[in-house]
């Protein structure tokens, strides 16, 4: 059995992926990795919605 249909294909996935990465940076997806890292971190300003049939708030 031949496989040399492999190399066209991996060449193919090769080529999106570098595209895939270079769009990433085009569109600024890491222009700030400090500030991401520190948000993770901090408090959560927004609070979250009761849940249906919560019965702790009486």
């Amino acid at each position: 059995m031949s496989y040399l249909f492999l190399i066209p294909v991996s060449l193919g996935l090769g080529l999106s992926a570098l595209a895939a990465f270079f769009w990433s940076l085009r569109t600024g997806q890491y222009d700030d990795l400090q500030g991401a890292a520190a948000r993770v971190l901090g408090p959560d300003t927004t609070p979250l919605p009761p849940l249906k049939g919560d019965r702790t708030n009486g």
